[in-house]
């Protein structure tokens, strides 16, 4: 693992001890309920509501952690994760698709010199190419959809292996988010052991691009 990816590790946790400090000492100045009651008032429609805007972002280039952590707050950990990576991957896929047929120049352009690499790697590797870029931020993720959108890679290759390996990271951030009403309602007991489990799981995503770049690196028979 690079310093700077330390570097970035060491500031997500400090963030995330901070949020939870200030949810324990401020916890009742903070209505999470109002704010589930805004998502709740669109009715059935509130998920789909949540879902658009997270595709939305996505194409536009917003980053994406902060509605991660805002859909495991409102929905919780597992329907959270599952609202959180269908916007991720529609977005992605948009994208992908805009790239492809609409803005080919631009995108190349704006990936520069990584653009060859993502070209040999999808070339060599196909689908186990982009589970790769999707465990190991090559690149940030919104640049990132757009630009396997100028590989030859199969659409719906693309979309089966961005689902399976976006899936680890969105479930960590999600369940992070989830934390918020724990730490504002629930009993000390309860917040030390989903803190735990949520740094836990901080810790394995930190460690999964140092794991692949290992195993990429290992000789094969």
């Amino acid at each position: 693992m690079t310093k700077n990816a330390v570097f970035r590790w060491i500031i997500v946790v400090f963030m995330v001890i901070l949020a939870i400090w200030a949810g324990v000492n401020y916890r009742h100045h903070l209505d999470i309920h109002q704010f589930q009651a805004t998502i709740a008032s669109f009715g059935i429609w509130g998920p789909v509501v949540f879902i658009g805007i997270y595709a939305l972002a996505t194409v536009l280039f917003l980053p994406g952690s902060a509605l991660t952590i805002t859909g495991g707050l409102v929905f919780g950990p597992l329907l959270g994760t599952v609202y959180n990576l269908t916007g991720a991957m529609i977005g992605a896929t948009i994208a992908f698709f805009i790239a492809r047929y609409v803005a080919s120049d631009w995108v190349a352009a704006k990936t520069g010199g990584r653009l060859g690499q993502l070209l040999k790697g999808v070339e060599d590797e196909g689908w186990k190419f982009v589970a790769i870029v999707r465990l190991v931020p090559l690149i940030p993720f919104n640049l990132l959809n757009y630009a396997l959108g100028l590989t030859k890679i199969n659409p719906l290759a693309y979309i089966i292996a961005s689902i399976i390996f976006m899936l680890p990271g969105a479930f960590a951030y999600t369940y992070l988010g989830s934390l918020g009403e724990t730490v504002i309602h629930g009993e000390a007991q309860t917040i030390v052991t989903r803190v735990s489990i949520a740094i836990g799981l901080l810790i394995i995503l930190a460690c999964i691009p140092w794991l692949v770049k290992r195993l990429r690196k290992q000789p094969h028979d």
